[in-house]
């Protein structure tokens, strides 16, 4: 079963009087518990396209169907609460607040639910003992590695249990011996708690962990390269 469902996706951005074609018409079907690489030069459209499958924008032209929900038929609101419950956002850079624990950290996206603070503890503290860091959870930011900082900010994309995690040069500003661990630890978030993993990289060894990889360019699906 599709999970995503991508028809005639286009995106257009409008700078200054020009406009900017990102997206040229992207068909694409996701299906549910797939690990998915979108590799491609930088303006290819890679982060474009992860944007719109995750309800942080809406397409110019065409449909983008998540879980089968239309995310062009919801309102603002609606479509805050639907991502906060059905979508995880793993970022190149770790978006982490320094004044807050790791604990903290992953219990922000559970101030949107009607959870009680006991059980928004509770939950990330699964979510970190998940990722390896229960031993860190009063940690700061300041305190932890870059590799840690990740699987904090993985186990806050996970704490509200989302079926699907988009994730964006998830191991960009990693080593390759952390980068590797954080790819490991997606591989298992894939295989054994059942997550569909889109992944947009630049790096072909990180794509490697990947069950499929698409190639874009200048907007298009050009070939699979997997």
């Amino acid at each position: 079963m599709a999970v995503v469902s991508c028809k005639g996706v286009e995106k257009t951005f409008i700078k200054g009087k020009e406009s900017v074609e990102v997206l040229a018409g992207i068909s694409l079907e996701i299906e549910a518990g797939d690990f998915l690489a979108l590799m491609g030069p930088s303006g290819s459209g890679k982060t474009t396209l992860l944007n719109l499958i995750g309800g942080l924008d809406h397409p110019s032209a065409g449909s983008v169907v998540v879980g089968g929900q239309s995310l062009a038929e919801m309102s603002a609101r609606q479509l805050a609460k639907w991502r906060a419950a059905n979508v995880g956002f793993i970022f190149q850079f770790y978006n982490l607040l320094p004044v807050l624990s790791a604990q903290r950290n992953v219990e922000l996206p559970l101030l949107l639910t009607a959870l009680s603070s006991k059980q928004r503890q509770a939950n990330a503290a699964a979510a970190l003992q998940i990722v390896g860091l229960a031993d860190r959870a009063r940690h700061k930011p300041g305190e932890l590695s870059g590799g840690q900082q990740q699987r904090v900010a993985i186990a806050r994309a996970i704490v509200a249990d989302p079926g699907l995690l988009v994730c964006d040069e998830p191991t960009g500003d990693l080593d390759r011996e952390t980068a590797d661990e954080i790819l490991k630890l997606l591989e298992t978030l894939n295989g054994e708690y059942g997550k569909t993993i889109i992944m947009v990289t630049h790096d072909p060894k990180a794509a490697e962990h990947a069950a499929q990889v698409l190639r874009m360019d200048k907007g298009l699906l050009v070939e699979d390269a997997a």
